[in-house]
C-alpha cells in the first residue's frame, strides 16, 4: 500500500487519484476495468484488518510503515469502508496473480496478508517515502523522466525494467531493440523496492550499470534511472501495468522478456506478452511492446543473439550462466567470461564482494 502510494504521487499510477472502491477492484480484476470504463490491470487498494474508529467522511494519516518513526506518507479521505468476502478475495487472486495449484504463490500470500477491509477514496502524497533520501541519484518521477525526455529531444523510447546488474545479455537486449525500433533514447528503468536477500544493494547496481552506459552506449542515448515499487509477481497482468508506468513517464515502447515479473512456475514463459495480444484491448495503450526471448551469446555466431532466433543451435552452442553460477564466480573473484559480462562491470560486483567477505 505504501509503495502504491508513492507511485500515485510520482505519476506512475496516472489518471487514479486514490485507492480503489469494492466495485472498481472486482471490475478491474475481472476485466481490466474500473466501473467508469478506465482500463486499468491490476486492483489499487488499501487493505487493512479493520478500520477501527475511521468513518466514512473522515480524512486520515496514512503513515510510512518503511521509515523509522512511521511519519504521514499521505492524507486520504475516506469515502467508502467495504469489507470483500472470502469468495470476493478468491476472485481477486485467481484473475489477477493467475495463481498454479502447484506451489504457494508469494504475491496471492501477501495478498491476503493485508486484511479483508477495503479503505477507498482519493490520497494526497506528501512525499516519496525513503526512495528519494536512499536513491538520489536513481530515483525519478514519471514527470521528471518525461521532462528529461523532453530535454534530450528524443522522439522514440524505449524502456528497460531491470532489478539487477546488467551484464552482456541484457546490454545487447537494449541495443537490439533501439535499432529495430529506431529509437534514439534508451531508459533503463530500475526497480528500488523491497529486494530478496542475496541480491545485489542499489548503489553496487548502479555503479555497475552506469559504467556500462558510459563505455557501450554512445552519448545522450540512454538514461539510468529508478522507481519506487514492490514487485506484485503477477506475471502478465504485472507485464500491463508495468507497460503503463512506461507509457506514463513518456517511453513510446517497453521490453518484455521471458517470464516477466514471473515467479516460479506459475507461468507460461510468454504470458506477459501474449496477454497484450489476447486481453488487453487495442485502444487501451499507447505504447507498444518489444517482446523480447532470452539472449545470450552464441559460440556459433560468436555474437549475442536471441536464442528463437538461433536455428541449428543446442544448450551448449550458448554462453549460458545462471544466477547462482555467476554470484559464485564473482565471490571467489573470478571474473565470468568476456561473451558474458563485461569486465569493467564484472570488476564493479567483484570488488562488491571481495567487501563483504
Amino acid at each position: 500500500t505504501a509503495a502504491n502510494a508513492v507511485m500515485m504521487g510520482a505519476g506512475y499510477f496516472n489518471p487514479l487519484t486514490g485507492y480503489m472502491n469494492k466495485a472498481d477492484a472486482l471490475s478491474v480484476a475481472t476485466d481490466m476495468k474500473t466501473t467508469s470504463g478506465l482500463f486499468w490491470p491490476t486492483p489499487v487498494l488499501n487493505l487493512v484488518e479493520n478500520a477501527g474508529s475511521v468513518k466514512v467522511g473522515d480524512r486520515i494519516a496514512l503513515k510510512d510503515p518503511n521509515v523509522d518513526g512511521n511519519p504521514v506518507l499521505a492524507v486520504m479521505d475516506v469515502e467508502a469502508i467495504e469489507e470483500f468476502s472470502d469468495e470476493e478475495m478468491a476472485l481477486i487472486s485467481e484473475k489477477v496473480y493467475a495463481p498454479s495449484d502447484k506451489e504457494a504463490h508469494p504475491g496471492v500470500e501477501a495478498f491476503n496478508a493485508q486484511g479483508k477491509v477495503c479503505l477507498s477514496g482519493p490520497i494526497k502524497v506528501l512525499n516519496f517515502s525513503y526512495f528519494q533520501s536512499e536513491f538520489p541519484d536513481t530515483f525519478r518521477t514519471a514527470v521528471e523522466i518525461r521532462n528529461e525526455i523532453a530535454e534530450r529531444g528524443w522522439k522514440k523510447i524505449v524502456a528497460f525494467q531491470t532489478r539487477n546488474p546488467m551484464h552482456l545479455a541484457h546490454e545487447e537486449l537494449c541495443h537490439m531493440a533501439m535499432d529495430r525500433l529506431g529509437c534514439d533514447g534508451l531508459v533503463i528503468h530500475m526497480l528500488l523496492g523491497k529486494l530478496k536477500p542475496g541480491d545485489i544493494p542499489a548503489p553496487v547496481r548502479d555503479a555497475a550499470i552506469r559504467k556500462m552506459v558510459e563505455l557501450y552506449f554512445p552519448p545522450n542515448s540512454a538514461m539510468v534511472t529508478g522507481y519506487g515499487f514492490d514487485m506484485l509477481y503477477a506475471g502478465p497482468r504485472e507485464g500491463v501495468l508495468h507497460a503503463v508506468f512506461r507509457q506514463n513517464m513518456g517511453a513510446t515502447h517497453f521490453i518484455i522478456g521471458r517470464d516477466h515479473a514471473g515467479v516460479g512456475d506459475h507461468y507460461g514463459a510468454f504470458d506477459a506478452q501474449t496477454i497484450f495480444d489476447n486481453e488487453v484491448p487495442a485502444d487501451a495503450l499507447d505504447i507498444e511492446i518489444f517482446k523480447a526471448d532470452h539472449t545470450a551469446y552464441s559460440k556459433k555466431l560468436d555474437k549475442v543473439v536471441m536464442m528463437c532466433e538461433a536455428p541449428n543451435h543446442t544448450k551448449e552452442d550458448f554462453v549460458l550462466l545462471s544466477g547462482t553460477k555467476v554470484r559464485e564466480m564473482l565471490g571467489n573473484g573470478i571474473a565470468p567470461p568476456k561473451e558474458f559480462s563485461r569486465p569493467e562491470v564484472a570488476q564493479i560486483l567483484m570488488d562488491y564482494y571481495e567487501s563483504i567477505k
